[in-house]
């Protein structure tokens, strides 16, 4: 979720407008019309200046099933606290005890907006209990202890083992950025994303416990504002399955930034999916129309696992 809106960027006091960019393999690379609704609806996104990069893919088969700029590497928000989660798990599975025992918030930690652990009385809590609120709330203070607990430059060595390239979490999360801060919390790219949900799923990241583990986590999570809008799932309680659907996601938030990633398992198949969207955050009807967006793309994959 969002960092503090209390932040300077690195070019002015606002963030520069993007700019709308050319799809890759003609956009929709499905061999049918399954995703027709949501390729005209963010080419309309795309044409009002808002800059998309998305990626759809089967986790059965690795088809590619609709693709826009799913490799360009883009501010991504709290999606990189993904990472962090890996690195994590990929810890506990392994026994080491690091991983272990009890972590006390700071004020160094403290931090505002998404989280629960800030209004809470208790000081003090298990690894897996703060991993935990990081997947349920995106927990902004338990992401800052986690970071404490493994160091950036363990999520960044075991993000480029698992092959990332164009996907990184970056920071700490930050009230204010300044100028010798990194200039977003993460960045990523539609397709590594895409890619990284489809093996947790099947138990292919690190490794089978490890990935387990993380979707066990962010089956908690409590934003189904975005692609996942159009699920129809309780958004406080979908951890089992639900009409013989069964989701598991992350999404990001910040000005001018929403990002979604996740996998949905459906009776007729299974599809990992991520999608970006940067627009000129000024009013309230542009903000809308993105949401829109996204909830038409979720329809579309709604309708294949469906």
């Amino acid at each position: 979720m969002a960092e503090s809106t209390r932040r300077r960027n690195r070019r002015g006091d606002s963030p520069d407008a993007p700019t709308a960019r050319r799809a890759r393999s003609g956009a929709a690379t499905a061999g049918d019309d399954a995703f027709r609704r949501g390729f005209a609806s963010l080419t309309q996104l795309a044409l009002s200046g808002v800059q998309i990069t998305a990626c759809v893919i089967d986790v059965k088969t690795d088809r590619l099933l609709f693709s826009v700029d799913d490799h360009l590497s883009v501010p991504t928000a709290s999606i990189g606290k993904v990472l962090l989660l890996i690195e994590i798990a990929a810890r506990l599975s392994a026994g080491d005890k690091s991983a272990h025992g009890i972590l006390n918030r700071t004020a160094q930690d403290s931090v505002a907006d998404s989280g629960l652990w800030q209004h809470l009385q208790v000081p003090a809590l298990p690894v897996g209990d703060v991993a935990a609120l990081v997947g349920a709330a995106s927990d902004n203070l338990a992401t800052n202890v986690l970071i404490r607990r493994v160091g950036l430059d363990a999520v960044r060595a075991r993000g480029e083992a698992l092959g990332l390239t164009r996907t990184f979490l970056l920071d700490t999360v930050r009230d204010y950025r300044g100028p010798d801060d990194a200039p977003q919390l993460s960045v990523g790219s539609a397709r590594e994303l895409a890619t990284l949900f489809a093996g947790l799923s099947r138990g292919e990241v690190v490794n089978v416990a490890t990935s387990q583990q993380v979707m066990e986590w962010l089956a908690l999570g409590s934003d189904l504002s975005m692609v996942a809008s159009a699920f129809g799932l309780d958004p406080l309680a979908h951890r089992t399955s639900d009409h013989g659907l069964l989701l598991t996601n992350k999404t990001g938030t910040d000005v001018g930034v929403r990002s979604e990633a996740g996998v949905l398992r459906g009776p007729s198949g299974s599809v990992a999916y991520a999608v970006t969207m940067r627009f000129n955050d000024t009013d309230l009807t542009g903000r809308l129309a993105v949401l829109e967006g996204m909830r038409t793309l979720g329809t579309d994959i709604l309708e294949y696992v469906f």
